[in-house]
């Protein structure tokens, strides 16, 4: 593995890799090689992610607990939601997508929040004075709910918001409020004066350094990456992109199999030898390792698509297909379900033989985490594989 200078000088060549050790430069960066550093907990992960992706599917969790899971292993479901909202640890805003980010990340989005107020939104007609007066109730009664504000919806389809939910959407945008927690997986809004911490409560970066620094971060996070990988972990352009890179400290390397596309990597990341083992573990299709298709196809060869949306006759691999982390590879899917204390694995789909145990720890080790205490297999393509499956579970 080579080791570098951190800040090499604009004539050095790219630093060439292998394929397994960019894949294992991923891995070590998204939490998953080395011993996990249980002291630090989910906020740990956090941190080190940079964002953690929210989203309303729960099947056997819901992605934002599933995430340090994969990591940590069976952490309490109730210590990661206290991890995440109390003591003024992070705060929800729009980044890969919706996301729990750092406190200290709040002066970087301030690019992003200047943009949203120099933009209309959504097509939502605001009346005059529903914004002031959202603001006004936050102040006057602390942390509410779109409900507690006066209803979240009017009586028509479900995107159709009341006026309290657009202003309140809005200010969240704008950054005068701050999604504080999820209670019920509603929203709590309070004001960004009382959520933020005095310091950090400030828009003075300008958008060339926010961009900079989400463009270091997200090059942290994942170990390596092209331009397009790195980019898109915050949703920053191309262009965003192109300006900072070279102010970065960023390494331009070459991977073997990537097609010849420019990469970037981590100067730390390349000053020794990604070692060690993981956990065999389940992962949310949200999740920062395999959130982007294109990544996850070049770096474990491995297609995965959330079928979740898609039409269930042309599912393939199911509604929340999870793909397996085992050995450093992705080697299967598990669509699960639960029936009482039951963990169901409705489809299965397997690489191949060697994939089975790994498969079933993994299997089991969720069933025990969601409070489960056995597993059934309904449907896999081959009954040979199923049979060495159900055997494995016993």
């Amino acid at each position: 593995m080579p080791t570098i200078a951190p800040h090499p000088t604009p004539t050095t060549h790219p630093v060439a890799l292998s394929a397994t050790e960019a894949r294992r430069i991923a891995l070590r960066a998204q939490g998953f090689l080395g011993a996990p550093n249980r002291a630090a907990g989910v906020r740990g992960v956090l941190r080190d992610l940079g964002a953690v992706q929210l989203d309303t599917i729960s099947v056997l969790a819901r992605s934002h607990e599933l995430i340090p899971y994969a990591r940590l292993g069976a952490i309490g479901r109730k210590k990661v939601e206290q991890a995440y909202w109390t003591q003024t640890h992070a705060f929800e805003y729009w980044s890969h997508a919706a996301c729990i980010l750092p406190i200290e990340e709040w002066p970087h989005f301030a690019f992003r929040r200047r943009a949203y107020r120099n933009r209309p939104h959504w097509n939502h007609h605001l009346p005059e004075g529903a914004y002031d007066q959202v603001i006004k109730q936050l102040r006057a009664e602390g942390p509410l709910t779109a409900t507690e504000l006066g209803g979240a919806k009017n009586k028509g389809e479900w995107w159709d918001w009341s006026d309290s939910k657009v202003a309140v959407e809005r200010a969240l945008m704008y950054g005068e409020v701050v999604c504080v927690e999820r209670r019920g997986w509603k929203r709590v809004y309070d004001l960004a004066e009382r959520a933020i911490p005095a310091d950090l409560l400030h828009d003075d970066l300008d958008d060339k350094e926010c961009v900079r620094r989400l463009v270091v971060q997200a090059g942290q996070a994942l170990g390596v990456g092209t331009r397009s990988d790195i980019a898109d972990y915050h949703r920053l352009k191309s262009e965003q992109f192109d300006a900072v890179i070279a102010e970065t400290g960023l390494v331009p390397v070459t991977v073997e199999g990537w097609g010849g596309k420019p990469a970037w990597a981590d100067p730390a990341a390349l000053e020794s030898t990604p070692r060690g083992r993981h956990r065999t573990t389940l992962l949310s299709p949200f999740d920062s390792l395999v959130w982007e298709r294109a990544r996850a196809e070049r770096i474990f060869g491995f297609t995965h698509r959330l079928e979740a949306y898609v039409p269930k006759p042309k599912r393939i691999h199911g509604y929340f297909a999870m793909p397996v982390l085992a050995g450093g590879q992705l080697v299967g899917r598990v669509d699960p379900a639960r029936e009482g204390t039951t963990l169901v694995a409705r489809q299965v789909s397997l690489d191949g033989p060697k994939a089975v145990p790994g498969v079933a720890q993994a299997l089991l080790e969720a069933a025990s985490w969601v409070g489960c205490d056995s597993v059934r297999v309904e449907r896999m393509t081959d009954a040979a594989l199923k049979q060495e499956l159900v055997r494995a579970l016993d």
